[in-house]
């Protein structure tokens, strides 16, 4: 991958999104990150927010907002050369009577959203190839109680990644699927970390621990550094092996 081009993340400013712009700022990539703060990504080591991190403000869900960002960022004059669709959002409640709006908002961010990101970036990465990451989760297998929609759009991204695949691969563009479990962030890190919540996964975990976000933001970055070009279409499980254990 070209060191010298610039990888978009959206939802990069925190938790997970912010974990693989750290990586692949360490990996001496330039980084583009997208986010309704528009902030910086916050992480420990303060010296990479050099001028290879760049943070735009924008409104995944909005196919003007998203192509504005992109000409922002098509302005550094760097070819892009990769993109993370990392921006999610998760809410929940009984099928019987969520409703469809909470539905369209789950899907308009973890889906949807996913479709105009790779669509503005096609332009950039159709004349010399690249990379597309799409986060998704390892709910996009199960039946999960109360998480209807959650688990429905990220089997939407899952096989979204498919498709991407096979029609963009003869532009030298490949697209990946990283599924995470259950991982620490600094949103969730009191109730992962104490309580009924961390009881579960020690019960439900193979290995008796969540994961980390620096797990997840390493494979990614992996991905990135490594060539994997007959490598498309597919998805990597990180969760720890708890959606095969029985």
């Amino acid at each position: 991958m070209n060191k010298d081009g610039i990888i978009i993340i959206t939802g990069g400013s925190r938790g997970i999104g912010a974990a693989i712009a750290s990586a692949l700022l360490r990996a001496g990539y330039r980084i583009a990150c997208l986010s309704r703060s528009g902030a910086l990504p916050a992480m420990g080591d303060s010296a990479l927010l050099t001028d290879r991190c760049k943070a735009f403000s924008c409104d995944v869900t909005r196919p003007d907002s998203m192509r504005a960002a992109f000409d922002q960022i098509a302005a550094l004059g760097y070819p892009v050369v990769g993109l993370v669709n990392n921006a999610g959002i998760h809410l929940e409640g009984p099928s019987k009577s969520f409703s469809l709006e909470d539905y369209d908002t789950v899907f308009d961010t973890n889906a949807k959203a996913v479709l105009i990101a790779s669509q503005c970036a096609y332009p950039f990465l159709e004349a010399g190839g690249g990379l597309i990451v799409n986060i998704g989760s390892f709910f996009d297998k199960m039946g999960v109680k109360r998480n209807l929609a959650y688990c429905a759009s990220k089997a939407a991204v899952a096989a979204m990644t498919r498709c991407l695949a096979v029609e963009w691969a003869s532009k030298g563009i490949n697209v990946m699927n990283v599924a995470p479990g259950y991982i620490v962030t600094d949103l969730n890190k009191e109730a992962m970390e104490s309580g009924p919540l961390r009881t579960y996964l020690e019960k439900r975990i193979p290995r008796g621990t969540p994961g980390t976000s620096a797990e997840v933001a390493n494979v990614v970055a992996t991905l990135y550094a490594t060539d994997t070009s007959f490598l498309t279409g597919e998805t990597i499980y990180i969760d720890g092996a708890q959606g095969i254990a029985h």
